[in-house]
């Protein structure tokens, strides 16, 4: 009886002074404390996440929607978690009424849980009354993305991280990692996600995680969308205005931040900007030219300290937004305006290591003593030893290629795969309504490199070179158009040009056009080459160049066969011809 009196005083308090409640989670009711909040080692299994918000859609249904929003390969829907204050759920209208979107995701790497349990209180927290964080704002929530491997729950998978006591697994069913799967969809829950992201278009995105790596005071490390790779007004409100706020704000609230510790090899060596590509969640939301952030705690901090400190960064997050929701809708719309109608896009980076800076930093001595296993040297950090000072900061990235848009890009209905995923994300797309010929530009694929081992679940290519050249090239009703005039233009352009790190070619998605299904037999052809060579007068020259300049080619009957073959009508023209026509003028 006592300790619910006091529970209702302590409630009725804390409703009523935001100063108080802006110190931390503090729950409405009994009911409503989160698994964590009893036992600040635990992380709340899928259950009880979902359990939880069903019981705040009904403490607060005019404010609070739990929805089923497509499935997963758990065989359990994804969820979509909706936190307004005036009752508004659906995505133009709060546009309309000037509300700035902010997404937040947990649990694509279910052994990070930190999300999972500092969102459970952060969308009770913000149906507290005398709230002004919602005021111009709307909150979306998935409360675990990577539903399979969260229900795969151990102790063990994380053997270098401290707490909770148990948690989920960073693989899917598939043991494909959710993080490298938002461009190829080759899991049920990326296909969901791409279409709640795109139903959603949210201003702000935020994937939450846990870091592994170099020892380091900080609980909370940041990592932005690197900065080169956005639409310049996007960039420069991140970094001028949003990203200063955010550090000083973390700081006042008792957990100061540092950049994501991407070390060259120790930290006090210098640290890189970590370059998102398309395939990761922050690079991803990028193509949407959302401002995006992958919060990074520390794995060896207690996991009470990394829950808060996820909870109160996803709080400075909404006080930024609160103060500034006017000016990043206003960023981020003349950010789409030039997606839509800039020529040049870039394809490709690299770290510029003469355009170095500093940041200062707190860590410890990194120091060497001998191995117990080994007895050679092995790394440790001194917390005896620890230091302040400016430490090497790479972050800025040179794009080392770059290519013009075409008027449009012409798919053929073969693919529809591709064209779905590109539905999904908000493309706009225009079957042909008739059989025609087109003069397009069509690349080559001249050069690539695949790897030995396959990298989730593909044989992702690189170093991927090309040839151009115009051709007439006859599509059919029901292929594809892709005007390059579209807010998506960039997720386009990525993912259709061949030599893009996370096009669809890198990703396997036109590996037919790598193999001939068509070749000669030697003796009939020997007569046919022989006639074509009489017809063909430069290709016989051709021939005895390559002959006279490669003494084992000279040797080679077949070699020769072969290369009169692929200069001859028989020759398929498909063979390494990419499929995707780039029309120049409409």
């Amino acid at each position: 009886m006592y300790r619910i009196l006091i529970l209702t005083f302590l409630t009725f308090i804390f409703s009523s002074n935001d100063h108080l409640m802006a110190q931390g989670p503090n729950p409405v009711s009994e009911d409503l404390v989160t698994p964590f909040e009893k036992d600040g080692n635990y992380t709340a299994t899928y259950d009880e996440a979902i359990s939880h918000y069903k019981k705040l859609e009904v403490a607060f249904n005019s404010s609070i929607q739990v929805n089923e929003f497509g499935m997963t390969d758990s065989g359990n829907p994804l969820h979509e978690i909706i936190v307004t204050k005036d009752g508004v759920f659906n995505p133009e209208l709060n546009k309309r009424n000037g509300k700035a979107i902010i997404f937040i995701n947990n649990a694509i790497h279910p052994g990070e849980p930190c999300g999972v349990d500092a969102s459970m209180m952060l969308a009770r927290d913000l149906r507290k009354k005398r709230n002004n964080l919602l005021d111009h704002a709307v909150v979306v929530i998935v409360p675990i993305y990577n539903i399979s491997g969260h229900l795969n729950r151990g102790s063990f998978s994380r053997a270098n991280q401290k707490g909770p006591q148990a948690y989920g697994f960073r693989g899917n069913a598939q043991n494909l990692d959710l993080n490298r799967d938002f461009i190829k969809g080759d899991t049920e829950n990326a296909r969901s996600f791409n279409k709640l992201y795109t139903k959603w278009s949210p201003d702000i995105f935020i994937d939450n995680h846990t870091s592994n790596g170099a020892d380091y005071p900080y609980v909370m490390t940041l990592i932005p969308t690197q900065k080169d790779k956005m639409e310049p007004t996007l960039s420069s409100y991140m970094q001028e205005k949003m990203l200063p706020e955010l550090f000083l704000k973390m700081k006042d609230k008792g957990y100061e931040m540092t950049p994501y510790v991407y070390a060259r090899t120790t930290p006090d060596e210098g640290i890189s900007g970590f370059l998102d590509l398309p395939r990761y969640s922050s690079g991803y939301a990028n193509l949407h030219n959302s401002i995006s952030f992958m919060p990074e705690t520390h794995m060896l901090k207690p996991f009470k300290d990394r829950v808060m400190s996820t909870y109160h960064f996803m709080r400075a997050m909404l006080e930024h937004v609160a103060e500034n929701h006017a000016e990043i809708i206003e960023s981020r719309k003349k950010a789409i305006y030039n997606t839509k109608n800039k020529a040049q896009f870039d394809l490709s980076w690299e770290v510029d290591m003469d355009a170095v800076s500093t940041v200062m930093f707190k860590g410890y001595d990194a120091k060497y003593k001998p191995s117990d296993i080994s007895g050679l040297d092995r790394l440790y950090y001194d917390h005896n030893a620890p230091y302040e000072k400016e430490i090497p900061f790479y972050n800025t990235y040179k794009p080392n290629l770059s290519v013009k848009k075409p008027a449009a890009y012409i798919i053929p209905r073969a693919y529809k795969h591709i064209v779905d995923r590109m539905v999904a994300n908000g493309v706009q797309v225009n079957p042909l309504e008739k059989d025609e010929i087109k003069e397009v530009e069509i690349y080559k694929i001249i050069d690539y490199q695949s790897p030995k081992q396959p990298y989730e679940g593909h044989y992702l290519h690189s170093k991927v070179e090309v040839s151009k050249s115009i051709e007439n090239i006859k599509y059919y009703k029901g292929d594809f158009m892709i005007m390059t005039n579209q807010k998506m233009n960039n997720y386009i352009v990525q993912t259709i040009e061949p030599q893009g790190p996370d096009s669809w070619f890198a990703w396997n998605f036109f590996d037919g056009i790598l193999m001939q299904k068509e070749h000669f037999s030697p003796y009939v052809f020997e007569d046919l080459a022989a006639d074509f060579l009489k017809s063909n007068p430069d290709v016989r020259k051709d021939l005895e160049r390559q002959k006279a300049s490669d003494p084992e080619f000279a040797k080679n009957a077949y070699a020769q066969l072969n290369f009169v073959y692929e200069r001859s009508p028989h020759f398929e023209p498909t063979f390494m011809r990419y499929p995707i026509g780039r029309l120049i003028g409409i």
